[in-house]
């Protein structure tokens, strides 16, 4: 049940609870529409939450942020490569988070196949498994990807002229094939520019199961994974 909404953001969360609570510093629209790419919260804060499930960007545009059950992937650009720092010394223009110890895997059928039918499907699972969905709720996909469309955001300083493609293609981005990842999605249909981009309900991030990559997800088809959504009490 919906028992709060705070609006607007900054330097405070805004907070949506149901059996959790899923947080938000910052907004898409402050990069897209105002320019503002300024940190909104420090993630050293968060370095002692054992069951942080998080994903976002660094200040200034200059990386993505996963944190994956506590333990941090900070992915970012350094001669002309991907790095991951697993620190949590960085700050964020953009982050959501929730606190979750305890998920329920759910089989994908072999229909489910790109992003579309995807997010259908997790919409579906969660309202029958007794997530209202129409407050934002936290997801997770275990398995292997036919492919994985990713980025790894790299702004241009200076550059104030902001569209979701420049936003893709400012750093690193390829496509992973056949690839063993873990990824977290937050799902929405009420926080378009907020934490979703208008087209999408969903917002994803992954890593490697070897921990050498993570980033933001673009595009994903599936291959066989589960569906991992929070144990409702």
């Amino acid at each position: 049940m919906l028992s709060c909404l705070l609006l607007g953001c900054g330097t405070s969360a805004d907070e949506i609870s149901f059996d959790y609570t899923v947080s938000h510093y910052g907004a898409l629209k402050n990069f897209m529409h105002e320019n503002d790419l300024s940190a909104k919260v420090d993630l050293s804060k968060f370095k002692d939450h054992e069951h942080l499930y998080g994903l976002g960007a660094l200040e200034n545009l200059k990386g993505e942020i996963l944190i994956w059950d506590g333990k941090a992937y900070m992915s970012f650009t350094e001669n002309n490569t991907v790095k991951i720092d697993t620190s949590f010394n960085h700050k964020a223009g953009l982050f959501v988070y929730v606190e979750i110890s305890t998920w329920k895997s759910f089989a994908i059928p072999e229909d489910v196949k790109d992003y579309h039918s995807l997010e259908l499907f997790v919409a579906e699972t969660a309202e029958n498994h007794g997530i209202d969905v129409k407050t934002p709720f936290p997801f997770l996909l275990d398995g292997i990807f036919k492919t994985v469309d990713w980025h790894v955001i790299n702004w241009p300083e200076g550059d104030s002229l902001h569209t979701h493609e420049k936003h893709k293609t400012s750093g690193p981005h390829d496509v992973l094939e056949n690839a063993s990842a873990d990824v977290l999605g937050f799902y929405s249909d009420q926080h378009h520019a907020i934490f979703t981009h208008h087209s999408t309900n969903m917002h994803l991030h992954f890593k490697t199961k070897q921990d050498d990559l993570a980033g933001h997800v673009d595009d994903i088809r599936l291959d066989q994974a589960s569906l991992l959504l929070p144990v409702i009490e």
